[in-house]
C-alpha cells in the first residue's frame, strides 16, 4: 500500500498579482469542504524560516528549493499544499514540478506590471521607484527578471474580473485535480 500524497499548488506571478489573496480565499473554501489544507506563503516562509536569504538569483533558487522540500514533507499530512510565491525562474518551477508530479499544479497569476504596481499593498514598487529597494523581482534594474511561464496548468487573469470569480475558477480546477490525486474516501 502506498501513502497518499496531497496536491501541491505552486502559484507564481509578480508581487501584487494576487497570489496570496487568491490562495487564502481558496484555502477557506477547500477547508470548508473537509480537506486538510496548508498554505506556505512566500513572505511568511522568508520572514520566519529562510531569514538568511535575500533576493539574488541564487537566494531565490535556494528559497524555492527549500519551499519545495517543505512541500515534500507536508504532502503526507495535507490534502492540498498551497504555495503562493513569486517564483520568477522557470528552472525553479520546473524543479518543483519534477519533484512533486503527478500531484503538482502550476497556477500563474497573470497581471500586467502596471496593474501590479498600482496595487502595491506592500509598498515595494514605490520603494523601488524611490531607490530604497534595488532588487525588486521583475521590476528593478538590478532585480531578478520574472520569466513568464509557458507551462502553467492554469492561468488566472488577475488583472481583470472579481476575486470571487477568479477563486471560483481556481476551486473548480482544483476539484478536478483532486479527484485524480486523492483517494475516493477523501472527497
Amino acid at each position: 500500500m502506498t501513502e497518499n500524497l496531497g496536491l501541491v499548488v505552486w502559484f507564481c506571478g509578480l508581487s501584487g498579482a494576487g497570489k496570496t489573496t487568491i490562495a487564502t480565499a481558496a484555502a477557506k473554501i477547500l477547508t470548508a469542504s473537509g480537506l486538510k489544507v496548508l498554505m506556505l506563503d512566500g513572505d511568511n516562509v522568508r520572514n520566519q524560516i529562510h531569514t538568511n536569504l535575500g533576493f539574488t538569483k541564487e537566494d531565490i533558487i535556494e528559497n524555492n528549493r527549500l519551499i519545495s522540500s517543505i512541500c515534500e514533507r507536508e504532502r503526507f499530512r495535507n490534502d492540498v499544499v498551497l504555495v503562493p510565491i513569486i517564483s520568477p525562474l522557470d528552472a525553479s518551477r520546473k524543479a518543483a514540478r519534477a519533484k512533486h508530479s503527478p500531484g503538482f499544479s502550476l497556477v500563474f497569476c497573470n497581471t500586467s506590471l502596471e496593474i501590479a504596481a498600482t496595487r502595491d499593498v506592500k509598498g515595494l514598487y514605490s520603494r523601488a521607484d524611490n531607490g530604497d529597494i534595488t532588487d525588486l523581482v521583475g521590476y528593478s534594474k538590478d532585480g531578478v527578471p520574472f520569466e513568464w511561464p509557458s507551462d502553467a496548468d492554469l492561468t488566472l487573469n488577475t488583472g481583470h474580473g472579481s476575486i470571487q470569480g477568479i477563486v471560483n475558477t481556481l476551486c473548480a480546477y482544483l476539484t478536478v485535480r483532486l479527484a485524480n490525486v486523492l483517494p475516493d474516501e477523501v472527497h
